[in-house]
Protein backbone atom coordinates (compact mmCIF):
# COMPACT_ATOMS: atom_id res chain seq x y z
CA UNK A 1 0.00 0.00 0.00
CA UNK A 2 2.83 2.32 -0.87
CA UNK A 3 1.53 4.12 -3.91
CA UNK A 4 -1.62 5.96 -4.86
CA UNK A 5 -3.48 6.96 -7.98
CA UNK A 6 -6.17 9.60 -7.84
CA UNK A 7 -8.99 11.05 -9.86
CA UNK A 8 -8.90 14.83 -9.97
CA UNK A 9 -12.53 15.74 -9.32
CA UNK A 10 -12.56 18.65 -11.72
CA UNK A 11 -10.11 17.17 -14.20
CA UNK A 12 -12.25 14.02 -14.36
CA UNK A 13 -14.24 15.81 -17.03
CA UNK A 14 -13.29 15.78 -20.69
CA UNK A 15 -14.94 16.08 -24.06
CA UNK A 16 -15.07 12.33 -24.31
CA UNK A 17 -16.62 11.88 -20.89
CA UNK A 18 -15.49 11.19 -17.33
CA UNK A 19 -12.23 9.53 -16.52
CA UNK A 20 -12.27 6.19 -14.68
CA UNK A 21 -8.98 6.15 -12.86
CA UNK A 22 -8.32 4.62 -9.43
CA UNK A 23 -8.71 6.75 -6.34
CA UNK A 24 -5.99 8.07 -4.05
CA UNK A 25 -5.19 4.91 -2.13
CA UNK A 26 -2.38 2.51 -1.33
CA UNK A 27 -0.95 -0.06 -3.67
CA UNK A 28 0.01 -3.54 -2.47
CA UNK A 29 3.55 -3.46 -1.18
CA UNK A 30 6.11 -6.21 -0.88
CA UNK A 31 5.96 -8.72 1.91
CA UNK A 32 7.42 -7.55 5.22
CA UNK A 33 10.97 -8.62 5.68
CA UNK A 34 11.46 -9.62 2.05
CA UNK A 35 14.40 -8.64 -0.09
CA UNK A 36 12.24 -6.41 -2.25
CA UNK A 37 10.96 -4.62 0.82
CA UNK A 38 14.30 -3.11 1.58
CA UNK A 39 14.61 -1.75 -1.92
CA UNK A 40 11.15 -0.12 -2.12
CA UNK A 41 9.10 1.96 0.26
CA UNK A 42 9.65 -0.30 3.25
CA UNK A 43 12.55 -1.15 5.49
CA UNK A 44 14.14 -4.58 5.59
CA UNK A 45 12.49 -5.22 8.95
CA UNK A 46 9.05 -4.92 7.40
CA UNK A 47 8.23 -1.56 9.02
CA UNK A 48 6.88 1.26 6.92
CA UNK A 49 9.76 3.05 5.25
CA UNK A 50 10.39 6.77 5.37
CA UNK A 51 9.22 7.44 1.83
CA UNK A 52 5.86 5.65 1.82
CA UNK A 53 3.82 8.54 3.23
CA UNK A 54 5.81 11.07 1.18
CA UNK A 55 4.97 9.12 -1.95
CA UNK A 56 1.29 9.10 -0.96
CA UNK A 57 1.45 12.87 -0.42
CA UNK A 58 2.15 13.37 -4.13
CA UNK A 59 -1.46 12.44 -4.91
CA UNK A 60 -2.76 15.27 -2.77
CA UNK A 61 -1.99 17.48 -5.76
CA UNK A 62 -5.65 17.13 -6.69
CA UNK A 63 -6.53 19.27 -3.69
CA UNK A 64 -4.65 22.18 -5.27
CA UNK A 65 -7.83 23.46 -6.94
CA UNK A 66 -9.56 23.57 -3.57
CA UNK A 67 -6.61 25.34 -1.97
CA UNK A 68 -6.40 27.85 -4.85
CA UNK A 69 -10.11 28.64 -4.55
CA UNK A 70 -9.82 29.11 -0.79
CA UNK A 71 -6.79 31.37 -1.26
CA UNK A 72 -8.58 33.57 -3.81
CA UNK A 73 -11.59 33.90 -1.51
CA UNK A 74 -9.32 34.77 1.45
CA UNK A 75 -7.68 37.61 -0.49
CA UNK A 76 -10.93 38.90 -1.94
CA UNK A 77 -12.85 41.87 -0.72
CA UNK A 78 -15.71 39.73 0.60
CA UNK A 79 -15.79 36.53 2.68
CA UNK A 80 -12.12 36.77 3.68
CA UNK A 81 -12.79 34.86 6.89
CA UNK A 82 -14.48 32.05 4.99
CA UNK A 83 -11.50 31.92 2.64
CA UNK A 84 -8.99 31.54 5.44
CA UNK A 85 -11.19 28.92 7.07
CA UNK A 86 -11.17 27.10 3.74
CA UNK A 87 -7.38 27.28 3.54
CA UNK A 88 -6.98 25.88 7.05
CA UNK A 89 -9.61 23.19 6.46
CA UNK A 90 -8.00 22.10 3.18
CA UNK A 91 -4.54 21.87 4.72
CA UNK A 92 -5.99 20.09 7.75
CA UNK A 93 -7.76 17.63 5.47
CA UNK A 94 -4.48 16.84 3.68
CA UNK A 95 -2.63 16.32 6.97
CA UNK A 96 -5.45 14.14 8.38
CA UNK A 97 -5.53 12.03 5.21
CA UNK A 98 -1.77 11.42 5.36
CA UNK A 99 -1.95 10.55 9.06
CA UNK A 100 -4.77 8.06 8.42
CA UNK A 101 -2.91 6.62 5.46
CA UNK A 102 0.23 6.12 7.58
CA UNK A 103 -1.76 4.56 10.43
CA UNK A 104 -3.65 2.09 8.21
CA UNK A 105 -0.47 1.21 6.33
CA UNK A 106 1.44 0.55 9.52
CA UNK A 107 -1.36 -1.54 11.03
CA UNK A 108 -1.73 -3.69 7.95
CA UNK A 109 1.97 -4.42 7.91
CA UNK A 110 1.56 -5.61 11.50
CA UNK A 111 -1.40 -7.74 10.37
CA UNK A 112 -3.76 -5.73 12.60
CA UNK A 113 -6.20 -3.60 10.58
CA UNK A 114 -8.03 -0.80 12.43
CA UNK A 115 -11.11 -1.65 14.45
CA UNK A 116 -14.55 -0.59 13.13
CA UNK A 117 -14.84 2.10 15.81
CA UNK A 118 -11.47 3.54 14.85
CA UNK A 119 -12.33 3.37 11.14
CA UNK A 120 -15.57 5.29 11.62
CA UNK A 121 -13.73 7.87 13.73
CA UNK A 122 -11.21 8.39 10.92
CA UNK A 123 -14.02 8.85 8.39
CA UNK A 124 -15.79 11.22 10.75
CA UNK A 125 -12.75 13.48 10.95
CA UNK A 126 -12.36 13.59 7.16
CA UNK A 127 -16.09 14.18 6.58
CA UNK A 128 -16.10 17.02 9.13
CA UNK A 129 -13.14 18.70 7.45
CA UNK A 130 -14.73 18.21 4.01
CA UNK A 131 -17.95 19.77 5.30
CA UNK A 132 -16.00 22.81 6.52
CA UNK A 133 -14.27 23.08 3.11
CA UNK A 134 -17.58 22.95 1.24
CA UNK A 135 -19.18 25.45 3.61
CA UNK A 136 -16.25 27.87 3.27
CA UNK A 137 -15.42 27.71 -0.44
CA UNK A 138 -18.38 26.00 -2.03
CA UNK A 139 -18.30 23.36 -4.74
CA UNK A 140 -14.49 23.43 -4.96
CA UNK A 141 -14.37 21.76 -1.58
CA UNK A 142 -16.11 18.67 -2.94
CA UNK A 143 -12.76 17.56 -4.39
CA UNK A 144 -12.12 15.93 -1.02
CA UNK A 145 -14.92 13.40 -1.52
CA UNK A 146 -12.67 11.04 -3.51
CA UNK A 147 -10.20 10.81 -0.59
CA UNK A 148 -13.03 10.11 1.85
CA UNK A 149 -14.26 7.24 -0.33
CA UNK A 150 -10.77 5.78 -0.60
CA UNK A 151 -10.32 5.82 3.19
CA UNK A 152 -13.73 4.16 3.57
CA UNK A 153 -12.65 1.31 1.29
CA UNK A 154 -9.30 1.03 3.10
CA UNK A 155 -10.77 0.78 6.58
CA UNK A 156 -14.38 -0.50 6.45
CA UNK A 157 -15.89 -3.88 5.57
CA UNK A 158 -16.94 -4.15 1.92
CA UNK A 159 -20.68 -3.72 2.50
CA UNK A 160 -20.20 -0.57 4.58
CA UNK A 161 -17.64 0.85 2.15
CA UNK A 162 -20.09 0.29 -0.72
CA UNK A 163 -22.82 2.03 1.23
CA UNK A 164 -20.60 5.04 1.96
CA UNK A 165 -19.52 5.22 -1.68
CA UNK A 166 -23.09 5.09 -2.96
CA UNK A 167 -24.24 7.72 -0.45
CA UNK A 168 -21.43 10.14 -1.31
CA UNK A 169 -21.88 9.63 -5.06
CA UNK A 170 -25.60 10.40 -4.78
CA UNK A 171 -24.88 13.40 -2.54
CA UNK A 172 -22.34 14.83 -4.99
CA UNK A 173 -24.68 14.42 -7.95
CA UNK A 174 -27.69 15.75 -6.08
CA UNK A 175 -25.92 18.81 -4.65
CA UNK A 176 -24.58 19.82 -8.06
CA UNK A 177 -28.13 20.16 -9.36
CA UNK A 178 -29.86 21.51 -6.27
CA UNK A 179 -27.47 23.85 -4.40
CA UNK A 180 -27.74 27.42 -5.79
CA UNK A 181 -24.58 28.56 -7.57
CA UNK A 182 -23.23 25.05 -8.10
CA UNK A 183 -22.71 23.64 -11.58
CA UNK A 184 -23.29 20.17 -12.96
CA UNK A 185 -20.51 17.93 -11.46
CA UNK A 186 -20.15 16.29 -14.91
CA UNK A 187 -18.83 12.87 -13.98
CA UNK A 188 -17.61 13.49 -10.42
CA UNK A 189 -20.05 10.89 -9.05
CA UNK A 190 -18.80 8.39 -11.64
CA UNK A 191 -15.21 9.21 -10.69
CA UNK A 192 -16.07 8.55 -7.02
CA UNK A 193 -17.50 5.13 -7.91
CA UNK A 194 -14.58 4.11 -10.14
CA UNK A 195 -12.05 5.26 -7.55
CA UNK A 196 -13.87 3.23 -4.92
CA UNK A 197 -13.98 0.13 -7.12
CA UNK A 198 -10.27 0.42 -8.00
CA UNK A 199 -9.32 0.85 -4.36
CA UNK A 200 -11.48 -2.15 -3.43
CA UNK A 201 -9.53 -4.29 -5.90
CA UNK A 202 -6.24 -3.12 -4.43
CA UNK A 203 -7.51 -3.80 -0.89
CA UNK A 204 -8.58 -7.33 -1.83
CA UNK A 205 -5.11 -7.96 -3.23
CA UNK A 206 -3.58 -6.72 0.01
CA UNK A 207 -5.89 -8.95 2.05
CA UNK A 208 -4.82 -11.97 -0.02
CA UNK A 209 -1.20 -11.03 0.65
CA UNK A 210 -1.94 -10.81 4.36
CA UNK A 211 -3.57 -14.25 4.25
CA UNK A 212 -0.43 -15.61 2.57
CA UNK A 213 1.72 -14.05 5.28
CA UNK A 214 -0.44 -15.59 8.00
CA UNK A 215 -0.26 -18.98 6.29
CA UNK A 216 3.53 -18.67 6.03
CA UNK A 217 3.76 -17.82 9.74
CA UNK A 218 1.53 -20.79 10.61
CA UNK A 219 3.67 -23.12 8.50
CA UNK A 220 6.78 -21.85 10.25
CA UNK A 221 5.15 -22.42 13.64
CA UNK A 222 4.15 -25.96 12.67
CA UNK A 223 7.67 -26.66 11.41
CA UNK A 224 9.09 -25.57 14.77
CA UNK A 225 6.53 -27.73 16.58
CA UNK A 226 7.39 -30.75 14.43
CA UNK A 227 11.09 -30.24 15.09
CA UNK A 228 10.43 -30.05 18.82
CA UNK A 229 8.45 -33.29 18.68
CA UNK A 230 11.21 -34.98 16.69
CA UNK A 231 13.84 -33.89 19.18
CA UNK A 232 11.69 -35.01 22.13
CA UNK A 233 11.23 -38.41 20.47
CA UNK A 234 14.97 -38.77 19.82
CA UNK A 235 15.77 -37.76 23.39
CA UNK A 236 13.26 -40.29 24.73
CA UNK A 237 14.74 -43.06 22.58
CA UNK A 238 18.31 -42.24 23.60
CA UNK A 239 17.80 -41.65 27.32
CA UNK A 240 15.11 -44.31 27.74
CA UNK A 241 17.52 -47.03 26.69
CA UNK A 242 20.58 -45.65 28.48
CA UNK A 243 18.86 -44.91 31.78
CA UNK A 244 17.17 -48.32 31.78
CA UNK A 245 20.54 -50.06 31.46
CA UNK A 246 22.06 -47.79 34.13
CA UNK A 247 19.18 -48.60 36.51
CA UNK A 248 19.53 -52.34 35.97
CA UNK A 249 23.29 -52.23 36.50
CA UNK A 250 22.92 -50.11 39.62
CA UNK A 251 20.50 -52.68 41.09
CA UNK A 252 22.87 -55.50 40.17
CA UNK A 253 25.86 -53.73 41.71
CA UNK A 254 23.90 -53.13 44.90
CA UNK A 255 23.03 -56.82 45.16
CA UNK A 256 26.63 -57.88 44.46
CA UNK A 257 28.24 -55.40 46.83
CA UNK A 258 28.39 -57.86 49.76
CA UNK A 259 28.51 -61.09 47.74
CA UNK A 260 31.07 -60.32 45.01
CA UNK A 261 32.78 -56.96 45.53
CA UNK A 262 35.02 -57.39 42.47
CA UNK A 263 32.09 -57.89 40.13
CA UNK A 264 30.19 -55.09 41.86
CA UNK A 265 33.16 -52.79 41.20
CA UNK A 266 33.12 -53.85 37.53
CA UNK A 267 29.43 -53.06 37.32
CA UNK A 268 30.07 -49.64 38.86
CA UNK A 269 32.77 -49.02 36.28
CA UNK A 270 30.24 -49.93 33.60
CA UNK A 271 27.78 -47.49 35.18
CA UNK A 272 30.30 -44.66 34.85
CA UNK A 273 31.01 -45.55 31.22
CA UNK A 274 27.33 -45.86 30.37
CA UNK A 275 26.51 -42.52 31.96
CA UNK A 276 29.29 -40.88 29.95
CA UNK A 277 28.00 -42.55 26.79
CA UNK A 278 24.48 -41.33 27.53
CA UNK A 279 25.76 -37.79 28.02
CA UNK A 280 27.63 -38.01 24.72
CA UNK A 281 24.48 -39.31 22.97
CA UNK A 282 22.46 -36.39 24.30
CA UNK A 283 25.10 -33.93 23.12
CA UNK A 284 25.10 -35.48 19.67
CA UNK A 285 21.30 -35.31 19.55
CA UNK A 286 21.36 -31.64 20.52
CA UNK A 287 23.92 -30.94 17.82
CA UNK A 288 21.74 -32.70 15.28
CA UNK A 289 24.09 -35.60 14.56
CA UNK A 290 23.10 -39.20 13.95
CA UNK A 291 25.66 -41.59 15.41
CA UNK A 292 23.51 -44.72 15.41
CA UNK A 293 24.71 -47.99 13.87
CA UNK A 294 23.05 -51.38 13.74
CA UNK A 295 26.16 -53.34 14.92
CA UNK A 296 26.62 -50.88 17.77
CA UNK A 297 23.00 -51.29 18.90
CA UNK A 298 23.30 -55.09 18.82
CA UNK A 299 26.43 -54.90 20.97
CA UNK A 300 24.71 -52.59 23.45
CA UNK A 301 21.64 -54.82 23.51
CA UNK A 302 23.74 -57.89 24.28
CA UNK A 303 25.44 -56.13 27.19
CA UNK A 304 22.18 -54.66 28.54
CA UNK A 305 20.40 -58.04 28.42
CA UNK A 306 23.32 -59.71 30.16
CA UNK A 307 23.25 -57.11 32.91
CA UNK A 308 19.49 -57.64 33.34
CA UNK A 309 19.91 -61.42 33.63
CA UNK A 310 18.06 -62.07 30.37
CA UNK A 311 19.38 -64.67 27.94
CA UNK A 312 20.22 -62.98 24.64
CA UNK A 313 19.85 -64.61 21.23
CA UNK A 314 21.19 -61.96 18.87
CA UNK A 315 22.60 -62.07 15.33
CA UNK A 316 26.35 -61.73 14.91
CA UNK A 317 26.24 -60.19 11.44
CA UNK A 318 24.33 -57.34 9.79
CA UNK A 319 25.72 -57.77 6.29
CA UNK A 320 22.40 -58.64 4.63
CA UNK A 321 20.65 -55.48 5.84
CA UNK A 322 20.72 -52.75 3.15
CA UNK A 323 22.18 -49.39 4.12
CA UNK A 324 18.88 -47.50 3.77
CA UNK A 325 17.24 -49.75 6.40
CA UNK A 326 20.07 -49.91 8.94
CA UNK A 327 19.23 -46.79 10.92
CA UNK A 328 15.56 -47.76 11.25
CA UNK A 329 16.47 -51.32 12.27
CA UNK A 330 18.97 -49.95 14.81
CA UNK A 331 16.21 -47.83 16.39
CA UNK A 332 13.95 -50.91 16.40
CA UNK A 333 16.54 -53.01 18.23
CA UNK A 334 17.11 -50.22 20.75
CA UNK A 335 13.42 -49.67 21.45
CA UNK A 336 12.52 -53.37 21.47
CA UNK A 337 15.32 -54.42 23.82
CA UNK A 338 14.67 -51.45 26.12
CA UNK A 339 11.01 -52.47 26.46
CA UNK A 340 11.94 -56.11 27.08
CA UNK A 341 14.20 -55.08 29.95
CA UNK A 342 11.79 -52.56 31.46
CA UNK A 343 8.37 -54.16 31.07
CA UNK A 344 8.34 -57.80 29.99
CA UNK A 345 9.72 -59.80 32.93
CA UNK A 346 11.18 -62.14 30.29
CA UNK A 347 14.00 -64.65 30.71
CA UNK A 348 14.96 -64.76 27.03
CA UNK A 349 15.09 -62.21 24.21
CA UNK A 350 15.59 -63.02 20.54
CA UNK A 351 16.44 -60.60 17.73
CA UNK A 352 16.11 -61.68 14.10
CA UNK A 353 17.49 -59.64 11.20
CA UNK A 354 16.69 -59.91 7.51
CA UNK A 355 17.14 -57.85 4.40
CA UNK A 356 13.67 -56.32 4.73
CA UNK A 357 12.62 -56.93 8.34
CA UNK A 358 13.79 -56.97 11.95
CA UNK A 359 12.04 -58.74 14.84
CA UNK A 360 12.47 -58.57 18.62
CA UNK A 361 10.83 -61.41 20.61
CA UNK A 362 10.65 -62.26 24.30
CA UNK A 363 9.02 -64.90 26.49
CA UNK A 364 7.64 -62.49 29.04
CA UNK A 365 4.14 -61.63 30.13
CA UNK A 366 3.00 -60.60 26.65
CA UNK A 367 3.20 -56.83 27.02
CA UNK A 368 6.51 -55.10 26.39
CA UNK A 369 5.11 -51.64 26.98
CA UNK A 370 2.31 -50.75 29.36
CA UNK A 371 -0.89 -49.23 28.05
CA UNK A 372 -0.89 -45.45 27.92
CA UNK A 373 2.89 -45.05 27.93
CA UNK A 374 3.61 -45.72 24.28
CA UNK A 375 5.89 -42.79 23.55
CA UNK A 376 8.70 -45.10 22.43
CA UNK A 377 6.56 -47.22 20.13
CA UNK A 378 4.78 -44.12 18.83
CA UNK A 379 8.13 -42.58 17.92
CA UNK A 380 9.29 -45.82 16.30
CA UNK A 381 6.05 -46.03 14.33
CA UNK A 382 6.64 -42.51 13.01
CA UNK A 383 10.18 -43.43 11.98
CA UNK A 384 8.94 -46.55 10.23
CA UNK A 385 6.26 -44.66 8.33
CA UNK A 386 8.78 -42.02 7.24
CA UNK A 387 11.09 -44.77 5.92
CA UNK A 388 8.31 -46.57 4.06
CA UNK A 389 8.04 -49.43 6.57
CA UNK A 390 5.35 -50.81 8.83
CA UNK A 391 5.55 -51.59 12.57
CA UNK A 392 3.63 -54.59 13.95
CA UNK A 393 3.26 -55.69 17.59
CA UNK A 394 1.57 -58.91 18.70
CA UNK A 395 1.31 -61.25 21.66
CA UNK A 396 2.80 -64.73 21.31
CA UNK A 397 1.33 -68.05 22.45
CA UNK A 398 1.55 -69.39 25.09
CA UNK A 399 3.37 -66.28 26.34
CA UNK A 400 5.62 -63.59 24.99
CA UNK A 401 5.61 -60.49 22.87
CA UNK A 402 6.89 -59.70 19.37
CA UNK A 403 7.87 -56.34 17.88
CA UNK A 404 8.69 -56.27 14.17
CA UNK A 405 9.39 -53.66 11.51
CA UNK A 406 9.22 -54.61 7.85
CA UNK A 407 10.04 -52.55 4.79
CA UNK A 408 7.23 -52.30 2.26
CA UNK A 409 7.92 -53.84 -1.12
CA UNK A 410 8.56 -51.35 -3.89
Amino acid sequence: MDGMVAVPPRQAQSAAGPQSEPGPGPEPGPEPGSESASAGWTSSSGRAGRFGVAFAAVWLVFLVDSLREAWSVAWGDRHAVAGWVGVVATLGFAVAYLAIFADVRSRRRRLSPPSPRRAWAMLGVLCALMAVMVTAIGQAGSAAVVYVVVVAVMTLPTRWAAAVTAALAVLVEWSGHVVPGWSDPEGLAFAVCTASFAMWGVSQLMLRNLDLLRAKEENARLAVSDERNRFARDLHDILGHSLTVITVKAELANRLLDVDPARARAELDDLERLSRDALADVRRAVQGYRDLTLPGELARAREALRAAGIEADLPHSTEEVPSEARELFAWTVREGVTNVIRHSGASRCTVRLGATAVEVRDDGDGCSEPAGSGHGLAGLRERAAAAGAVLVTRALEPRGFCLSVAMRSR
